[in-house]
């Protein structure tokens, strides 16, 4: 466990805020110059706290309308099935998440972005159920986003 000051903590909020900022923009924001906050931000980097930068995209202006909470369930609990489908379903490019859960009927929550239900239906049918070891399939699917954010909570780390 690495330990952050408050300089360090405010860096990553920032680049939570805005994966692109400027290292000149980011050191006014933290109150630094720009060498030394540079330099933190690699530290960070080489800590593996940073772990890569992304750019994200607003799905309903690309038509990707129809988000899915897919449980799926699992004949056998074994590494090789479960190795076996963590590698499909990594290769598939609807899905934003896969998520190896307990305390549920499930093994894995899956979340898919795709365009519209017809979409899904394709996806379900030529992709997921065919992946052997698939015994259970249940959807749901998101009305409304409420909370979307990839921000951890910095604030409850202690200093």
């Amino acid at each position: 466990m690495v330990k952050l000051d408050r300089t360090d903590r405010r860096i990553l909020s920032e680049i939570q805020k805005n994966g692109g900022i400027s290292n000149l923009e980011l050191a006014e924001k933290v109150g630094l110059s720009a060498s030394p906050c540079l330099r933190r931000v690699k530290s960070l980097e080489e800590a593996g706290i940073i772990g890569k930068k992304v750019i994200l995209l607003n799905e309903k202006k690309l038509g990707l309308t129809l988000t899915a909470l897919i449980s799926i369930s699992m004949d056998r609990h074994t590494p090789e099935r479960f190795d076996h489908f963590e590698s499909m379903v990594s290769s598939y490019p609807e899905v934003q998440e896969c998520l190896l859960i307990t305390g549920a009927a499930a093994d894995y929550q899956l979340k898919v972005v795709v365009k519209d239900m017809e979409a899904y239906q394709a996806f379900l049918l030529s992709k997921l159920t065919t992946i052997e070891g698939v015994t259970g399939v249940h959807s749901r699917f998101v009305m409304r986003k409420v909370v979307n954010t990839t921000a951890l909570p910095l604030d409850i780390l202690n200093i």
